[in-house]
Parts: structure tokens; C-alpha cells; sequence
């Protein structure tokens, strides 16, 4: 198994869990991905990706049209998505995501929760190196799918990486879903291969992989860090929170 494998194993743990901010979050997302490319899903497959995590999600449908109705009213719902890096404590890079519609609030934020927590907030490309952009889309597994060969066949779509991974249901149902990976550029080819060959497109978004060595820390180094991570993931502008913390061995 690559690196992908074992970054989504320690972030499963991670996952939005509260349901207001999962809604909130797509929310957010559908409203960028309906600017970007617009509201007709049949020309928008990120949009299509995004509603079909929503109704997994169990996102109410008037949730999931009013964030589409926002990015087509011209004063309402102008999110953009900002990314800020730098270091926490201890040596540790952080790249943080957001979807922000008022960035002097966001930036202000995002400053004061490095700077509480002993860190420090860093210039564009002051981390981002440190980590691989990537494309990442959970299919439900057919019935007698043959990994490694999806895998070679997937390859000439852009595909980094696949494995299998374990869902579970809100109604706590386990279900078989292949994790698949590629490059950010290759999104809409490999949305466009699942959608050909009928797979159940779960989720489909972006991810940033640490490529770096991940720096071991103390329990006590730790806490800090986790810290800072929880006050950054708990303000509703931030999407994802990235680190080259080395995850603990209960992650």
C-alpha cells in the first residue's frame, strides 16, 4: 500500500462528525463548485460528485438547492477558497483550507489560533511544497471487483492509487467502497471513467498528501498541536486542516 493508503487511515478518524458542519461544509462547496462551472449537474462534475456525497450525507434537498441558489444570486454566497499555510509548534507545517466569503475575518482567525498556540502564520508556498495535491473519489465496490485490475486500467485516466476501504451507514450498516486516488488535473477523467462503466460515485474532492517525512512527537507535543488543529477545524470557515505530524499509534 502508498502513502495514500496510510494518510486515510489516520484521517477516518478525522471526519466531519457533527451533522450541521458536514452540511455547512457542502454547502460551501456546492455554492464554489456551482460558480466555478455552473448549476446544470450534466456539464458540472464536480457538482454531480458533490451532490451524490450530500445525499449520502442524508443533506435535506432544500439544504442542497438553497447552496445552489446562492452561488446564482450575484450578492449571495461569494465563497472563495482560500489556503493558508504555516508552522505550528514544535516544527510542525500546516496547511490549512478554507471557503471563506469575508477573508479579512478568516485571516484574522486563522492568525490568532497559530499564534496561541505558539505558531506562526507563514507565506504563500511556505508549505505547500511539503504536500502533494491530489483527487480523491469513494465508489461502492460491485460484487466481485478485481482491484488490482481496475487499477491497471485506471492508470491511463490519471490514477495514483486504489484500495478498498470500510464505510458505515448513519444507520451503522458496513458497506465495501474502493478509495481511489490521482492527480488534482485528472479529476474530471476519472469521474468521467466511473460514471462510464457504472460505478456508485460516494464521494468525490480533494486532498492534500503529505509527501515529507513525518516528524514523530511527544504525547505532551502532541496535545499542543491537537490543540491548535481543534480550534482551527472548529471555525466554520475552515474545510480541511493538514499537518506533517506523524500520526499516532491509536489513529
Amino acid at each position: 500500500m502508498g502513502r495514500a493508503f496510510e494518510f486515510r487511515k489516520e484521517r477516518k478518524m478525522k471526519r466531519w462528525g457533527h451533522m450541521a458542519r458536514t452540511f455547512t461544509k457542502l454547502g460551501k462547496e456546492i455554492t464554489i463548485a456551482v460558480r466555478q462551472g455552473g448549476p446544470e449537474v450534466t456539464g458540472n462534475p464536480r457538482l454531480r460528485a458533490l451532490i451524490a456525497e450530500a445525499r449520502v450525507e442524508q443533506m435535506p434537498k432544500e439544504n442542497i438547492e438553497r447552496a445552489i441558489k446562492k452561488a446564482t444570486e450575484s450578492k449571495q454566497g461569494d465563497f472563495k477558497e482560500v489556503v493558508f499555510e504555516g508552522y505550528g509548534p514544535f516544527g510542525i507545517a500546516y496547511l490549512v483550507e478554507t471557503a471563506t466569503d469575508n477573508n479579512t475575518r478568516t485571516v484574522a482567525n486563522v492568525r490568532s489560533y497559530f499564534t496561541k498556540c505558539g505558531g506562526s502564520l507563514g507565506t504563500s508556498g511556505s508549505v505547500s511544497f511539503m504536500f502533494d495535491h491530489k483527487c480523491v473519489f469513494r465508489i461502492k465496490e460491485k460484487e466481485g471487483t478485481d482491484l488490482e485490475e481496475l487499477e491497471l486500467e485506471m492508470i491511463d485516466y490519471g490514477v495514483d492509487e486504489l484500495f478498498e476501504d470500510t464505510e458505515v451507514t448513519k444507520e451503522g450498516e458496513e458497506y465495501k467502497v474502493v478509495v481511489i486516488y490521482g492527480d488534482y488535473t485528472a479529476y474530471g477523467q476519472i469521474q468521467k471513467f466511473i460514471e462510464d462503466n457504472g460505478y456508485e460515485l460516494v464521494s468525490g474532492g480533494f486532498e492534500r498528501i503529505p509527501n515529507t517525512e513525518l516528524k514523530e512527537v511527544t504525547p505532551e507535543q502532541r496535545a499542543t498541536l491537537d490543540k491548535l488543529i481543534g480550534l482551527l477545524e472548529d471555525d466554520e470557515d475552515v474545510t480541511n486542516v493538514y499537518t506533517t505530524m506523524k500520526p499516532s499509534e491509536e489513529e
